[in-house]
């Protein structure tokens, strides 16, 4: 094989794909099947951006060509907290995402703006390393030198072109962002427009990119990074703020981490070989050291690390592999412990201690009643070593 085939091919396969991407054909349906009043710039009504994100719980929509689609699930969540976060993007306000890390924010985010604008792509990712150009714009040096400053040698940032598209901007972690980063975003969802002085001629034009309608940003902050960057109250006050908690039902993370994980080893080629029982039990440990009690109501000390539906899906996953590429006949249920501190120590070594309280708690009480696979697991304490 050429390198440019190797290439071609590389280029053809995704690790992730976008959910404009994954679920277009969806998307496409749901663009036609509300006749109903849009917000500007919408690809569809708002009643259509819920029912992508929430589903149609099994029932096929009809649309008025006769075609019919049923409408899968993607956010486990509250519906009427996805229904706010439509109704705050319709009212062009932003919107700001909060939660402890792992509870799907970022998914939630790419979803709803996927359906508003078609793209989920406009994207910035928050980190300490972040400059005020990537909220705003650069420059094609070379075209610069040669031609001096223009439209073609701009070089617009996600957010600036979602201003000239009416398009939804993206910015993860913006509490990771230094406070002057921050403080540009104040304007720009303040005033709506982006001065470029590079631009300004003697024609009279003044260089400013006016935001078209249908603009508009969600953002999302991890409530365990609140110390990092402080957000004004001048920011603040130009966002909503909605809080993502934790899936509150043990059966549908269950079934979330047994999709997101099924998802995964498809790709890699493999099926998902972790019994059902298994995958119930690793849940319940996740929820029980997420929340600090049993599902029995059992007092357990939470350790530092967030116990997160997304870790869940990490181990579940890596139980799957190692089930489909080291099986040697051993039960995939011996590898839990170990998956289970590896994610537990990643904050505080001392976290170990409380999974051995786990151990010697819940895990210990409910091999005691009789619970075979509980009992399995109490017999393998010695993994924690």
């Amino acid at each position: 094989m050429s390198e440019g085939d190797r290439m071609e091919t590389a280029g053809g396969a995704r690790q992730i794909e976008l959910p404009e991407d994954r679920h277009r054909q969806e998307l496409e349906f749901l663009a036609g099947w509300d006749g109903g009043p849009r917000p500007p710039g919408w690809r569809m009504t708002p009643r259509a951006v819920v029912l992508f994100v929430c589903g149609s719980d099994g029932e096929p929509l009809r649309a008025a060509d006769g075609r019919q689609q049923v409408v899968s699930r993607k956010f486990v969540g509250d519906r009427a907290l996805v229904e706010r976060c439509v109704v705050t993007l319709a009212g062009e306000r932003g919107l700001l995402l909060v939660g402890e890390p792992g509870t799907a924010k970022s998914m939630l985010s790419e979803l709803l703006a996927a359906a508003v604008c078609g793209t989920s792509g406009l994207t910035v990712q928050g980190t300490a390393g972040t400059t005020e150009d990537q909220l705003r714009y650069g420059w094609n040096y070379a075209m610069l030198l040669a031609k001096g400053p223009s439209r073609k040698a701009l070089v617009p940032s996600p957010v600036l072109t979602a201003m000239t598209r009416g398009a939804v901007a993206r910015i993860e972690e913006v509490t990771r962002c230094l406070p002057e980063v921050q403080d540009a975003l104040v304007s720009l969802l303040s005033e709506r427009r982006m001065s470029v002085p590079e631009l300004a001629g003697g024609d009279g034009a003044d260089g400013t990119v006016h935001a078209v309608p249908g603009f508009t940003l969600i953002a999302t902050a991890n409530l365990r990074d609140k110390g990092v960057s402080e957000m004004s109250a001048a920011l603040k006050r130009r966002f909503n703020f909605e809080e993502v908690g934790p899936i509150t039902d043990l059966d549908a993370e269950t079934a979330l981490v047994r999709g997101q994980a099924t998802a995964a080893l498809k790709r890699s080629g493999a099926g998902f070989a972790v019994d059902d029982a298994v995958l119930e039990a690793l849940v319940t440990a996740f929820r029980d050291l997420r929340s600090g009690r049993s599902a029995e109501g059992w007092e357990i000390e939470r350790p530092s690390t967030v116990m997160s539906t997304a870790e869940a899906v990490h181990v579940a996953t890596a139980m799957g592999l190692g089930a489909a590429y080291l099986g040697d006949g051993r039960d995939v249920v011996r590898t839990l412990p170990g998956h289970l501190l590896g994610t537990v120590r990643k904050d505080d070594p001392s976290d170990h201690a409380r999974l051995l309280g786990y151990w010697d708690g819940p895990v210990r009480r409910r091999a005691e009643s009789g619970a075979p696979l509980w009992r399995t697991l109490w017999e393998l304490r010695d993994e924690l070593a």
